[in-house]
């Protein structure tokens, strides 16, 4: 049911929705889905969780919007309680991942001219091929993705990317240009891409020469942090801290657009006034949402439910991979990408059969397929949903 009248910059399923709980969403004709997606992880608590329906509606019978022109009463509380969660000193709130994004960048680059003394307009950010950070002008700028490239020059220098996952790589890389790098960028999880796992050493290393080259470490936790991957960050899983980290998605709930940029004081105080800014970031919904998102994630609840949850999930998929229906499975937690054998389907056709046995996911990059669901889903409802996988990868079966 698209409309004539909207730029046609997506190519959803045919599937209008009308309303959704949990990991339900259901149709305007009344049809029921089970969501394998949940809004790139936005939804990993489920659609309308009670408990950040009541936040969100409890802050909008108070104030909706004061702008950063003056302080709110929730404001503080939510630094606190993420900083708390993620073990850092200070945080940015903006409204979307890119936002947040563009907030590491700049916050790199002010520290690579005040602390570490490179020349004004002379700083590199060193960034990984096939990475998704958002889709401004900026971060284009350093996509190896054609389709979001292609007529959207002139791009933004200071940006060089190298295979992810390539140590050696990334090492002459950073030996090459050490005395003008601000920043390494790069996501634990490569999300868009298909879900690419890197090797277990990759992160420390990068974290080993950063740290070396007097360089930070940015971590794009916008999809793979919250608890998606049976941790509270992706990062968590090989014990590398970086210096700043990246959230969206999650962080609002699936309600409201909430993210922030989170990181050391000595980079993230360097942003003064006039420096950096947005109206509607950290407003009062947005910080009744994310302390509501905190407090859910520290109990550990969710990120318990993705291990436990997460290792039935992974193992039905490599079964599936031993059986010949998959060419194979990266996943871990309640995330995963399938690559379809191309000459029996493509990742769409296989989207499309399965919305027709009731489960929404999506394609990427011609073949793959993505999953995320919901880490409040019951076993019983994952099951089914990996049953109709299972059925239509039978269905394509030569």
């Amino acid at each position: 049911m698209s409309s004539p009248r909207m730029s046609p910059n997506y190519k959803p399923l045919p599937v209008v929705v009308a309303t959704a709980e949990g990991e339900w969403i259901t149709d305007v004709g009344g049809r029921r889905y089970y969501d394998a997606l949940a809004g790139y992880s936005s939804l990993n608590f489920g659609h309308r969780h009670p408990a950040l329906i009541k936040a969100t509606k409890d802050q909008m019978d108070r104030v909706t919007l004061v702008s950063r022109a003056f302080d709110f009463e929730l404001l503080a509380p939510f630094a606190e309680k993420l900083t708390d969660l993620c073990g850092m000193d200070m945080m940015l709130p903006m409204n979307t991942g890119a936002e947040a994004v563009e907030t590491a960048i700049k916050a790199a680059r002010k520290w690579g001219h005040d602390v570490k003394g490179i020349e004004d307009n002379q700083s590199l950010i060193i960034v990984a091929e096939e990475n998704f950070h958002g889709r401004t002008t900026t971060i284009v700028s350093f996509s190896s993705d054609d389709v979001a490239r292609e007529s959207f020059g002139p791009f933004s220098p200071g940006f060089l990317a190298v295979p992810y996952g390539d140590t050696e790589a990334l090492a002459k890389a950073i030996e090459e240009n050490a005395d003008r790098l601000a920043a390494v960028l790069l996501e634990p999880i490569q999300g868009e891409a298909g879900v690419n796992i890197p090797p277990d050493d990759y992160l420390p290393a990068a974290r080993r020469l950063t740290e070396e080259a007097n360089a930070l470490l940015i971590l794009d936790e916008i999809q793979s942090g919250l608890g998606r991957t049976g941790y509270t960050f992706a990062w968590e899983r090989v014990g590398v801290k970086p210096d700043i980290m990246t959230l969206g998605k999650a962080l609002g709930g699936g309600i409201f657009p909430v993210s922030a940029a989170v990181g050391r004081k000595e980079v993230m105080g360097l942003l003064t006034p006039g420096t950096h800014g947005s109206t509607f970031g950290g407003n009062p919904i947005a910080c009744a949402l994310g302390i509501a998102v905190c407090d859910m994630l520290a109990t550990g609840e969710y990120q318990a439910r993705a291990r436990e949850l997460g290792e039935h999930f992974q193992a039905r998929l490599e079964g599936m991979v031993r059986e010949g229906l998959l060419l194979r499975k990266r996943g871990v937690g309640m995330w995963a990408g399938i690559d379809i054998d191309p000459d029996r389907a493509s990742g769409r056709a296989v989207c499309e059969l399965l919305m027709d046995k009731g489960v929404l996911a999506k394609d990427t990059h011609g073949s793959t397929v993505r999953f995320a669901p919901p880490l409040s889903t019951s076993k019983e409802d994952l099951d089914w949903m990996l049953d109709q996988l299972e059925a239509v990868l039978v269905e394509i079966r030569p």
